[in-house]
Formats: C-alpha cells, structure tokens, sequence
C-alpha cells in the first residue's frame, strides 16, 4: 500500500500540527504555535538490519527543535492553552518535558514552570529549561512524585499541567505514527519503543489505528514496550518505589498512562520488556558507532529491546529513538580519559595509531 505524503500537506516549517491538523483534534481558527516539530528522518539501520535478520528504521525524534519527541505534544498542548486563555503552562519532567513546554511557552508568550526531582535530571536538560526562562524546582522526591503535586496545583491553581495526563500531549504526539506510514507505505510489523510515563506507545498506537481505520495503513503493528530493569513497573506488574536507572528519560516508577498503554500493547499482541543498563548503553554506543546516531540512553532502550528479543526474520521494524544523545552528555562521560600529547607529527601519529610514511 503506497500511502506517501497521504497526511502531510505542508511543509515541515509549519510543524507537525498544521500538516496532519484535519486528523487532530483542533479547531481550525485555533492559531499554531510551532518552532518547526515534526518531519523527523526515518532511517534504515543497515548494519542493525543486517544484525538481526530484519528490515530495521529509526524514527530519530532527537531532530525535533529541543531534541526530543515531546515538541509534537507540546505544539498542540500550548496551542490550544493559549487560545484557552491560560498564562502559565506547569509540568513534572524528568527532563525533555521540561525542556520542551519551557520552549513553547516561550514562543507563545507565556509563562513556564518546572518541577523536578532532585539531581534526577540531566544537565543538558536542565539549561534548556532554564535558558528558555522556565521557573524551576527541585522536590526531594522522585519523578512520581512530583507529578502527584502538579497534578494537585493543576487542580488548585490557575496553572495548565503540559505532562502527557494532558490528552491534547498524547493527541500531538500521534503524528510520528502518521509520518512513519507515510514515509513506508505502510505500517510496520514491529515498533519498538521506551516506556517511561508511557504516554508515546499510547500516542503511536492511537496514529497507528487512526490511519488504518481511514485507509491510509493496512496493518497496525505489534508494540514491544522497553523499560530498563530498575524502572520497570510495566513489566512488574505494579509500580516501582524508588526507580533506578541510567536512561533518566524513563526513570519512572508508576507510569500516567500505564492503562492505556497496557490497553495499547495487548490489543496489538506485543509485550513489555526490560533491558539492563548495560544493554542500553551499549545499544547507545553501537548506534552512534556504526549507524552515525547519537541518541540519549532512554532511546537506546528500544534497540536493546530489539536485541534482546529479536524479530522475526524478514520483518519491518521501526526503533523509535526519543531524544538527541547530548541532552545527557554524563552518560557518555565515562568513556576514559583523553589522550594528550605534544603538538608534534610523530607524536599525534602515535597517539593515533597511524603509520608515517
């Protein structure tokens, strides 16, 4: 089924909402506020595919304007805010979230607020908050619980909460589904994707059905849900106290959107995941190493899904990759020390393990 460019019908300057807006949930007076989301590069994983026997994609969201998939949610969460009347946009976030409504509040004239667990968000996150003019705070406590009180300040306050139990979030971020059909042809027969709040596998699995239902897909695919073994409530089977992992993005330990995204996997016959944190930074490394992706560690979860439990043979998957690799630049800052030589021929030659002739 060839389906190409079936849903976008401007480019990728105007964002992702106003190139699929007649399948979202808009009015279409409702002015956009966009800073060019969407339209993200799907690309295939030669050495990947040929690593696991499948024809493999990823969907590298980290090429979103504050490098990661939230910007699609935020463009319509800030949006239909502001036509709404709202002045200030609040959030929980373990980072990108943070990031992205600090952003797009800006670029809507409004004011942002952040509440964070402390020293559970990494740095490069931090800034983009902090630059974009975000209010900031840290509570002792962890993700979870600093979503549990912004939720009650949503309830109490004249503030609107941006985190994904907004729907309109879940409603802009199903247009990555949309452009994967439109960039194959057809949906997928796997998608792998992290679950940290689990809202995105909710997000894609609602594209996914919306475009089979007009037509424009097929088949929906099976979901393989990636959590990292410290943070892995979804596939526990119950929430996780005290969450632990190097992927910060899914540090997460009683997901907002767990019913919907166990709905969402079962119905699609696919299953939840965990990997360790070895495994995911060593489908970080490989990632970056043969394919030329940097991703942040919480988007490599869903490679070290996929090799830990591989696809059938000959099958289409799309990896969705959820960040950019610097918005955690400590996770890679282990690597060893540097070498440093004198600014000498033979001495740099050395030092890189080349011959002079």
């Amino acid at each position: 089924m060839s389906t190409a460019g079936a849903g976008r019908a401007t480019p990728r300057s105007a964002g992702s909402v106003a190139a699929y807006r007649s399948l979202l949930a808009i009015d279409p007076e409702v002015p956009v506020v966009t800073l060019g989301e969407g339209g993200t590069p799907l690309l295939h994983a030669k050495r990947l595919s040929a690593r696991v026997g499948a024809e493999v994609w990823l969907k590298v969201e980290g090429a979103n304007p504050t490098g990661s998939f939230k910007d699609r949610g935020m463009a319509l969460a800030v949006s239909k805010a502001r036509a709404r009347g709202a002045g200030v946009l609040l959030c929980a976030s373990t980072g990108n979230t943070s990031a992205s409504a600090a952003a797009y509040a800006a670029a809507a004239g409004l004011r942002s607020a952040v509440v964070i667990p402390e020293g559970h968000v990494a740095r490069g996150k931090l800034a983009q908050a902090v630059v974009h003019g975000a209010r900031v705070v840290q509570v002792r406590a962890n993700f979870d619980a600093a979503l549990a009180v912004v939720r009650a300040l949503g309830e109490r306050a004249a503030v609107t909460v941006v985190n994904s139990v907004n729907p309109d979030r879940l409603e802009g971020q199903k247009t990555a589904a949309f452009e994967v059909v439109d960039e194959l042809g057809d949906a997928p027969d796997l998608l792998c994707i992290p679950v940290g709040n689990a809202g995105n596998i909710t997000a894609y699995w609602r594209g996914f059905r919306q475009y089979r239902e007009a037509g424009r897909a097929s088949l929906v695919p099976r979901l393989l849900g990636v959590q990292a073994v410290g943070a892995a409530p979804l596939v526990g089977g119950g929430p996780v106290p005290s969450p632990e992992t190097v992927a910060t993005a899914i540090r997460i330990g009683d997901p907002a959107s767990a019913g919907p995204a166990r709905d969402a996997v079962g119905a699609s016959g696919g299953r939840f995941v965990a990997v360790t944190d070895s495994a995911i930074l060593a489908a970080q490394r490989e990632l970056a190493s043969t394919e030329g992706v940097f991703c942040e560690p919480a988007s490599a979860a869903s490679v070290a899904g996929l090799l830990a439990y591989p696809p059938a043979a000959g099958s289409r998957v799309v990896c969705v990759l959820t960040g950019h690799g610097l918005k955690d630049p400590d996770a890679v800052a282990g690597e060893g020390p540097l070498p440093v030589v004198a600014a000498d021929l033979g001495a740099v030659a050395e030092a890189m393990g080349v011959e002079l002739d």
